[in-house]
């Protein structure tokens, strides 16, 4: 939509540079999404205190069985247990993408200190 506006030109020249902003329109264009965000933010915020989040394994044991038991209601499935299983089959375990080295592995994996070719040794209390 093509619209004319009155801006303050010091105002729309801070705002481009600190957003980074190309031109006037990107600049006008993200504010007016940033309202746009406020307004879900702020019924976000009018909800706090009032949404209860239960994440312990008693809860999560619970609601497994909940679906189970809603899969088995469903045509075409065999029984309560074949839903049970393929529930619990779906939950995993997270796995880290690497491996810790143990200090023992570590230490052993050391190459042992030499001396510089030609250099002599000095051990103390020894004469040079």
């Amino acid at each position: 939509m093509r619209t004319n506006i009155e801006i303050d030109d010091k105002l729309m020249a801070d705002v481009m540079a600190i957003g980074g902003f190309k031109t006037k329109r990107e600049a006008v264009e993200e504010g007016l999404r940033l309202i746009k965000r406020r307004k879900a933010y702020d019924a976000l915020l009018a909800a706090r205190g009032t949404l209860h989040w239960d994440d312990s394994e008693e809860h999560w044991v619970k609601v497994r069985a909940e679906r189970a038991a809603g899969l088995a209601a469903e045509p075409g499935h065999a029984s309560a247990d074949a839903a049970q299983v393929t529930a619990e089959l779906v939950v995993q375990e997270p796995v880290a993408p690497y491996e810790l080295a143990s200090p023992a592995a570590t230490k052993s994996a050391r190459k042992p200190r030499t001396a510089a070719p030609g250099a002599k040794r000095v051990t103390k209390g020894a004469a040079a």
